[in-house]
């Protein structure tokens, strides 16, 4: 999770590509739009912090809860979610999440 939120941070939008699960819903197969998306949010976001609330691990399948506080245009856009990853040879991807 931390690394994804590192990525996002910095706009690097090929590591959050390939830490994305095939089943999740921003999942496509136009990687340009894709990208271009992830990079306009990355843009004109500032993201002042991360905070791990829980963290359940598994061997195939774990689930972090999380606070990302956010800001666009001064304005607070934080939240809280609880995200599912399952692994697949050997590397962890973002299924889905749930805000809380």
């Amino acid at each position: 999770m931390k690394s994804r939120y590192s990525a996002y941070k910095v706009g690097n939008s090929d590591y959050i590509i390939q830490t994305t699960h095939k089943n999740n819903s921003d999942f496509t197969t136009d990687i340009k739009a894709w990208k271009d998306s992830i990079e306009e949010f990355s843009k004109y976001s500032d993201f002042q912090g991360l905070e791990i609330v829980e963290f359940i691990d598994g061997n195939t399948e774990a689930y972090v809860t999380f606070r990302a506080t956010i800001f666009q245009d001064n304005q607070d856009i934080s939240f809280t979610e609880k995200s599912r990853f399952l692994k697949e040879d050997a590397k962890w991807f973002y299924v889905d999440g749930t805000f809380l």
